[in-house]
């Protein structure tokens, strides 16, 4: 059976709803294929750009260069270590927290963001 568009991006968010954690575009792939669906991984990868277009997914980078993908309304942030990759996830948004102003352009549109704090994490530094 082929997936229309939608169905595709349907499919694709329904997974990253029901996960707990944030997903690679492999990982999620992973799961489409292991619940039966069929999707190739380019068509996975060229979802998830479209969705994120939309504003529906929030994508982050993560020291190593991968990202991972999670709903928009999921804001969470991390501190992340350069070292060991371990990340940790803040407890508040600080941009929320703050309530700090976006001061935007006019006609943009803000539809996400996102907050990288990279440093390195208390185990690695103890073993230097």
């Amino acid at each position: 059976m082929v997936l229309s568009l939608a169905s595709r991006q349907n499919l694709i968010l329904a997974v990253l709803r029901s996960s707990t954690e944030e997903l690679s575009g492999q990982a999620l792939h992973g799961r489409i294929r292991s619940e039966g669906g069929s999707m190739g991984l380019a068509t996975v990868y060229r979802h998830l750009r479209s969705l994120q277009q939309q504003g529906e997914v929030r994508c982050r980078h993560l020291a190593n260069g991968e990202a991972l993908y999670a709903p928009r309304d999921r804001d969470v942030h991390h501190l992340t270590c350069v070292e060991c990759g371990c990340s940790s996830a803040l407890a508040n948004c600080p941009v929320e927290q703050h309530s700090l102003a976006i001061h935007t352009p006019t006609g943009f549109t803000p539809l996400f963001h996102t907050l990288e704090v990279f440093g390195i994490c208390a185990t690695c530094k103890a073993t230097k």
